[in-house]
């Protein structure tokens, strides 16, 4: 979770960052078994003939690189020692990571590749209780901002620098409710909750404030938030700055999306219009 000593004096350098890399092995098991599980799956449909999409193949294939890079490289290694690299993690573990994930659309892959009772389990996971309640948007905004708040205002951040399994509970907690919340506005795997377009596009900009108080809030203080962890005020400022200008880039990138998905379901209801319409001519002819 630290440094060597070059990294706590004078912090860590583009080059730490970049060729300093560690071994974390439960995140390495973690991808690697997350990684082969998808490629059994698409193998497996290959063999029946069918063509899974290359780019959701790309989408899964960067999330296990953005994991890899954040948990294994220079940033894994000085995390614990500036919090603006924390940051840099979150920003992987907690953004980009889980938007690659829900793009590769797995739980689809797997209702199709999966054997008859893997299937059925799947469907009645996805449509249990828990679940209506997880993918619920509101719930999912407010475990995904929630969180946010919970790390950074409260002395959460001090306890996970001290303690390993508090530092790994974190992790999963950043990239399993950024999965949810970008599952329920960009992805593709069946949901009970699937609010149309217009309102993803309004729960999207109502998680924009969280960024913004927890960014204005890292700035604008006047002691360090985590002062055993990272004592620096410096560094704080430079890790709000880091944390809400990626967090508008992030809004800006999943409404794009949005309004991509949008404009395709768009011209798919036209295409079947048009079809039904014709269909309907000739039947009468």
């Amino acid at each position: 979770m630290s440094g060597d000593t070059v990294g706590r004096v004078s912090g860590p350098s583009a080059a730490d960052l970049a060729f300093h890399w560690q071994i974390d092995p439960v995140a390495l098991v973690l991808v690697a078994v997350t990684g082969v599980l998808y490629a059994v799956g698409v193998r497996r449909l290959a063999r029946r003939g069918r063509r899974w999409s290359p780019a959701r193949i790309a989408a899964m294939a960067g999330a296990l690189a953005a994991a890899i890079v954040a948990t294994q490289s220079g940033i894994g290694r000085f995390e614990g020692d500036r919090l603006w690299v924390h940051m840099a993690q979150h920003a992987l573990l907690g953004l980009v990571v889980p938007l690659l994930i829900v793009l590769s659309a797995p739980l689809t892959l797997a209702l199709q590749t999966a054997r008859p009772t893997t299937r059925q389990a799947l469907r009645r996971a996805v449509h249990s209780a828990p679940a209506r309640v997880l993918t619920h948007p509101v719930v999912a905004w407010c475990l995904f901002g929630g969180g946010l708040v919970a790390i950074y205002l409260t002395p959460l951040l001090d306890v996970a620098a001290r303690n390993d399994p508090v530092h790994l509970l974190v992790h999963a907690h950043v990239v399993l409710t950024g999965t949810l919340f970008l599952a329920v506005l960009v992805g593709v795997d069946p949901l009970p909750h699937r609010p149309p377009f217009g309102a993803r596009l309004l729960i999207l900009l109502a998680a924009v404030p969280f960024h913004a108080v927890v960014g204005l809030a890292l700035l604008s203080a006047g002691s360090p938030i985590a002062p055993d962890a990272y004592p620096r005020l410096s560094d704080q400022r430079t890790a709000a700055g880091l944390f809400w200008g990626i967090g508008e880039l992030f809004t800006l990138v999943v409404a794009g999306i949005i309004l991509r998905q949008w404009w395709l379901g768009e011209r798919r209801a036209e295409a079947r219009e048009l079809r039904e319409a014709r269909d309907a001519a000739m039947a009468d002819s």
